[in-house]
Order: structure tokens, then C-alpha cells, then sequence
């Protein structure tokens, strides 16, 4: 397996705990390191690379590429989508299937007033034990479809603020892409129960192969 945007290892570790041989790629450099030392000190080997999941040579194929928890909202234009689409193929056994797993749109978040801050979470920092409140507020761009988001830590009456942009996926879009890169669907769930996707779908997880 081929973990992409596979972050600090959440899941490639546990898979790779399954006896699973799975590789991760991500763009961050900080959290490729975190998960080396994650997977290190749980003694599972993962062949774990700081990539660009858009443009990269693993030089191998795989029987099963996944990207997973909305990771795709994070490219936002349609050459770089095309640009991912193509690579995942190139990668590709020849049977083999690649699954995106991305959330259903909700329009309810979307026009939510610029200035509207909204709680997502208190919890503790389990390092300092010192108490922390996370909420957001967004602005939702609907000419470019991305989702403007700043989540906002307020820990010991400090602020920090870190703006997320968050391309908006619809449906029917998402599956004209993946036609158009010549992917064939089939399977659409709405959720991770594999239940038929539908309008009260929360999830679009699409599983697809090459054509």
C-alpha cells in the first residue's frame, strides 16, 4: 500500500502494526520526522519519504493507493489535481485501486458570517497540563470553492492563529475528475460502514482503478 499525505504516521503505523507492507509520502518535513521516530520506537518499518503527492517517483507500483481525511481539499487548482490523478496512475498495479476519502460538502458551514467564531474543543495539553480552547471561524470563497479557515488556540490567555484553506470537493465534480483523468468508480460510500452514498451522505469515500 501507498499511504498519500500520510502526515506523522496515524495510519500507516497501525496498518503497518497489521503486518501490512505500506510506504508513506507527505510534504511536510516535520511530520515525515515525527512519523520515522513514531514508527521506530513501535519497531514497524515503513518506507516513509517527504514528497509532493502531485508530482513523485517511487520507481513501484502498488496494489492499493489511498488518500485519506479530506487530504485532496488541500490542492486546490485543477492542474495540480490533474497533475496528483495522473502520478497515482503511474503508481498503479495493474488491478490495482486507489480510495479517496473526503467529506460532503455542508452549506450550512460554508455561509457562516466572516466574523462568526465558532468552539470547536477544550481539552489539556497532555505535556504542560495547561488548559486549552480551540475554535474557528471561515470564509467561504465560492468563485475559487476554498474554504478560508483560521483555527484559533487560546493556551494561558495567549492567542495563536493558523489559517487552514480548504478546497470545497462536490460530488458530481469529483467524480467528472476522475473520469476525466480516466479512473473508473466502483464503489462510492457515503460513510465508513460502506453505506450507498446519498444526499444525507456526510462522506465521499470513492474507490476507483485505472482504466
Amino acid at each position: 500500500m501507498l499511504e498519500l499525505a500520510c502526515g506523522t504516521g496515524r495510519i500507516a503505523i497501525p496498518l503497518a502494526n497489521e503486518g501490512i507492507n505500506i510506504s508513506g509520502i507527505d510534504v511536510s518535513e516535520g511530520m515525515i520526522k515525527q512519523a520515522k521516530e513514531i514508527a521506530k520506537k513501535q519497531k514497524v518499518d515503513i518506507d516513509f519519504k517527504v514528497l509532493d503527492i502531485r508530482n513523485f517517483d517511487l520507481n513501484k507500483k502498488f496494489a492499493l493507493i489511498y488518500l485519506p481525511f479530506n487530504s485532496i481539499c488541500h490542492i486546490h487548482d485543477f492542474e495540480s489535481i490533474k497533475a496528483l490523478f495522473n502520478t497515482v496512475k503511474k503508481h498503479l498495479e495493474s488491478n490495482g485501486k486507489f480510495i479517496i476519502s473526503v467529506f460532503k460538502p455542508n452549506m450550512n458551514l460554508l455561509i457562516r458570517k466572516k466574523d462568526e467564531v465558532v468552539t470547536n474543543d477544550s481539552y489539556t495539553n497532555p505535556y504542560n497540563n495547561t488548559e486549552v480552547k480551540h475554535t474557528e471561524n471561515n470564509y467561504y470563497n465560492s468563485a475559487d470553492q476554498v474554504n478560508y479557515i483560521n483555527w484559533i488556540f487560546e493556551i494561558d490567555k495567549k492567542t495563536e492563529k493558523i489559517p487552514i484553506n480548504m478546497r470545497m470537493f462536490f460530488p458530481q465534480e469529483l467524480d467528472n475528475y476522475l473520469k476525466f483523468s480516466n479512473f473508473e468508480i466502483i464503489n462510492k460510500f457515503g460513510d465508513y460502514a460502506e453505506n450507498d452514498f446519498n444526499e444525507n451522505s456526510n462522506q465521499q469515500i470513492i474507490v476507483c482503478k485505472a482504466k
